[in-house]
């Protein structure tokens, strides 16, 4: 692993490769610890998903906002148990994940939305920990240090920090430049940045350049690995209309 990090990072590299497997090949490994991006079923990296469904590793711990659906997203993973551990927010909509939570089979760490959010940046950040009022008084904040500030108090969170981080990003150019659209754009940079490698899948792949430099949402720098995913699925979590 460390030398397949160590290859990652060097020098003038080709970042695009062919598919989602290969992007994968030789960075994930059992055990180890996944930044996910996405929102809902907004802007989850749903090729690399696929593709780490199919490597086979297991004992995985999932950092991401959301638990995917049944048979889509991370709910794949679940349903073939690679996931050990969920950090998250909002688990709903998947009931092999709280058939595993309630069987005591699935491990979960709760977090507020905003706090998962902020702890992402500040592993990203390199900021090992922060003090936050969200949770204090409630079961989130059980065995945490607390502190009071101005009369409020406060709740001790850590960084989070992942091995490998698995982003979705609209466009990217050949150096890693990442353009994200709308809510997409919500968890997939601090998940970014929060990982030691990230493998980013993308709808176009453009040449350096394309790019005006004050749209790049997140730079290259942060990108080791890129994939073409030009036609993505794009489903819709909960479908509402009204009648005509």
């Amino acid at each position: 692993m460390a030398e397949a990090i160590a290859a990652t990072h060097g020098a003038a590299k080709n970042k695009v490769f062919p598919n989602a497997a290969e992007a994968l090949r030789g960075i994930v490994a059992d055990g180890q610890t996944l930044a996910v991006g996405g929102f809902g079923l907004c802007g989850i990296p749903e090729a690399l998903i696929a593709a780490l469904h199919d490597s086979g590793v297991k004992g995985l711990t999932a950092i991401s906002n959301n638990a995917g659906v049944d048979g889509f997203g991370l709910g794949l993973l679940l349903e073939t148990r690679q996931i050990k551990k969920m950090i998250s927010s909002y688990v709903g909509e998947n009931k092999e994940f709280e058939r595993q939570f309630l069987s005591g089979e699935l491990e979960l760490e709760f977090n507020p939305q905003g706090t998962l959010a902020e702890r992402l940046r500040a592993g990203g950040a390199g900021i090992p920990a922060f003090f936050t009022r969200t949770g204090y008084g409630t079961i989130v904040a059980e065995g945490k240090e607390t502190r009071e500030f101005d009369g409020h108090h406060y709740v001790l969170e850590t960084a989070l920090k992942a091995d490998v981080s698995l982003v979705k990003a609209w466009k990217a150019d050949k150096a890693g430049n990442l353009v994200f659209r709308k809510t997409a754009r919500n968890f997939n940079p601090a998940c970014a940045m929060a990982g030691k490698v990230c493998i980013v899948e993308v709808e176009q792949i453009v040449e350096i350049g394309a790019i005006d430099p004050d749209h790049v949402h997140l730079p290259g720098i942060y990108v080791d690995r890129i994939v073409l995913n030009a036609s993505p699925e794009k489903r819709i979590e909960q479908r509402i209309t009204r009648a005509a």
